[in-house]
């Protein structure tokens, strides 16, 4: 069953968690398949057993429901114990550490998804707000302490293009050299690109 019947009212109640995780696998399952363009509401629910109002009641569209799959394939950052090394080269490596634990696989869904949003409005503002802000903000606290810690100025030009950044080296990698980014390959770039970058203040004007 797709959610409980509720006694009082005669009608059915939210999803269970369990049922969810049903649908966000056919999601994820038809993506892989299909791309996200060629994805509809009716090959979900026919592969999840499950009404398109139930669907469309929920997630009132495609845009949402794909990126609300996609948060509960992988662990999303935020969702994990905040980042406190102590130190702004260790908050960097730890991010780096998390980046390179994701599959392979679904890095290469991350980037298709990416592509799609370009000529999707819809699609692109819910994966800013319910992927991409989340993440920026794990990276932007770390930044913030180490500022409180003296270890890079306020005015940092780098800050405002330390997650780009962070987040486009894992895409590109795979693209322009056909390989992963791994552990080492993240954490050297921290170290040669990313830290230099932010520990140069602005000038003054």
């Amino acid at each position: 069953m797709s959610a409980r019947l509720d006694p009082a009212s005669g009608r059915r109640s939210r999803l269970t968690p369990e049922r969810e995780g049903e649908i966000y696998a056919a999601v994820v399952q038809s993506l892989r398949e299909v791309g996200y363009e060629a994805l509809s509401m009716q090959e979900v629910a026919v592969r999840a057993k499950c009404s398109t109002a139930t669907l469309y009641r929920k997630w009132q569209g495609k845009p949402a429901l794909v990126v609300a799959a996609l948060r509960h394939q992988q662990p999303h950052p935020d969702a994990d114990p905040e980042i406190d090394t102590g130190s702004l080269r260790g908050d960097l490596h730890a991010l780096a550490d998390r980046l390179a634990s994701i599959a392979p696989t679904e890095h290469e869904l991350m980037a298709a998804m990416a592509h799609a949003a370009l000529g999707q409005p819809e699609l692109a503002r819910i994966m800013r707000e319910q992927l991409a802000d989340p993440a920026e903000g794990v990276l932007d606290r770390a930044l913030h302490r180490a500022m409180d810690r003296g270890e890079i100025s306020s005015r940092t030009p780098g800050h405002a293009f330390s997650y780009h950044l962070m987040f486009a080296v894992a895409l590109a990698r795979p693209m322009m050299e056909g390989c992963q980014a791994d552990e080492e390959y993240l954490k050297s770039f921290v170290d040669a690109v990313l830290l230099p970058a932010l520990e140069h203040p602005a000038p003054l004007s």
